[in-house]
């Protein structure tokens, strides 16, 4: 399957000033096989280490962590030369030997000439625990997240349609009805499917959703394991009560999250260090009511006010137990969650591309879902779930803000108008 994380790769591989690489993300997004895939694509070989499944590897950093030191025992392991520039040195689930991480400062310093990428899946946590030597302004740092919807599109085989779906985003020209159709009928499969990779892939052969279903399980229990493996003792049940918890204020009409609906008389005291714990994971994301529509809005953010949202609208629908059907036909049972699940959707697409969400909400409780710095201006993003696009709250936002424009996204095809940029929900991807 094809990533767009493979353009960064080859400009990073080609880049005169390249450091060693740092490539997070949470567990099963495809880390290892794009790795993989871009190592037997641009390298004569590729030099794979693994300190899960390989746990004697942590000796070899014991003593030395220099290159020199390193490079000819790793050539050992591999049963194969490393020979600088042409060999891809792969170091994954790296959070496991803290030295293998700190070896890369030494790699940018002395050797620069070797590449090296190294993977894990919870190192935002590893990296913040105070023992690590983290190899500050010596590494390079990537993030890699589920699939986005034009990559779930090209998975299907659906590339001439992802073409023309950015040409009509461009020149805000309504797609063809029978294509906008088609496309509102991938969206849909991919809220289902979500962006895991091994998901996608089983999806694209089969079309079985309950195949799909049963993977996506197999991944929320890893999840909870790794809440249990790598977390501190006394915080492992709050961070499992927090992370059940999220899915369920998705349903409600204010997504705002509240500690109290963890459980009652539930405090920030109480349950910050296992939210921290689930956003540095990459199992969710938090974003926070800007104050003020001022740059940069991170100056203005609430930290007392935010929403959480999960990494996978897959694994969201997953874990909710809600059946594919349901959503293919949009029934009436799920009104109450549409809007979160949307809003999901929507802040997983706007963070694939880069942005760093916010939302707003006035004195008078008028909210604008998000809020992105775009092309250097401050653009408002409301979401709606259905066709239904009448919003008060973007007529007050405009009023007080005066934005160049907004970007309405919903069910309705491509237009511009009086300020408002309508888009297709399944051309999130575009923003």
């Amino acid at each position: 399957m094809y990533r767009k994380i493979m353009r960064f790769l080859e400009t990073w591989k080609d880049g005169t000033h390249r450091k060693p690489l740092i490539l997070q993300g949470a567990r099963q997004v495809g880390k290892t096989y794009t790795l993989l895939e871009f190592g037997r694509t641009h390298y004569e070989n590729v030099a794979y280490f693994n300190f899960e499944t390989s746990p004697r590897l942590n000796e070899t950093f014991e003593e030395n962590i220099s290159p020199d030191y390193l490079i000819p025992i790793l050539s050992h392991i591999a049963g194969q030369t490393i020979t600088r520039e042409k060999t891809l040195i792969i170091f994954d689930e790296v959070q496991l030997c803290e030295r293998a991480l700190t070896s890369l400062k030494y790699f940018c310093e002395n050797a620069p000439d070797y590449h090296i990428i190294v993977a894990g899946s919870l190192l935002g946590i590893a990296v913040n625990r105070s023992k690590f030597s983290f190899p500050v302004g010596k590494v390079d740092m990537k993030t890699l997240y589920p699939l986005d919807m034009e990559e779930f599109m090209l998975a299907m085989d659906e590339g001439t349609l992802v073409e023309q779906i950015r040409e009509c985003f461009a020149a805000d020209t309504p797609l063809p009805s029978a294509l906008h159709d088609t496309a509102m009928q991938l969206y849909r499969q991919y809220l289902i499917v979500g962006g895991m990779p091994e998901c996608v892939m089983q999806f694209a052969q089969t079309k079985d959703y309950i195949l799909v279903r049963h993977t996506q399980n197999t991944v929320l229990a890893s999840y909870l394991n790794d809440m249990s493996k790598y977390n501190n003792i006394n915080e492992i049940k709050k961070t499992r009560l927090a992370y059940d918890n999220i899915t369920v204020q998705l349903s409600r009409k204010n997504t705002r999250f509240q500690y109290k609906l963890i459980k009652k008389g539930g405090r920030a005291s109480e349950f910050e260090n296992a939210i921290e714990w689930l956003c540095l994971s990459g199992i969710v994301s938090r974003v926070y009511r800007a104050e003020q529509i001022k740059k940069p809005l991170e100056n203005y953010r609430d930290i007392d006010a935010f929403k959480i949202y999960v990494s996978d609208t897959g694994l969201l629908c997953a874990k909710k137990e809600i059946a594919a059907n349901d959503i293919l036909y949009m029934v009436e049972e799920l009104n109450d969650f549409k809007g979160g699940m949307v809003e999901n959707y929507v802040n997983v697409q706007l963070t694939i591309n880069g942005y760093h969400t916010f939302y707003w909400m006035s004195e008078r409780g008028a909210e604008i879902d998000f809020v992105i710095q775009r092309e250097g201006k401050l653009i408002p993003v409301e979401v709606k779930s259905a066709d239904n696009t009448k919003a008060k709250s973007l007529k007050v936002y405009m009023e007080t803000c005066k934005p160049d424009y907004a970007i309405k996204l919903s069910a309705k095809n491509f237009s511009f108008e009086n300020g408002k940029k309508t888009v297709p929900l399944y051309a999130a991807f575009c923003i």
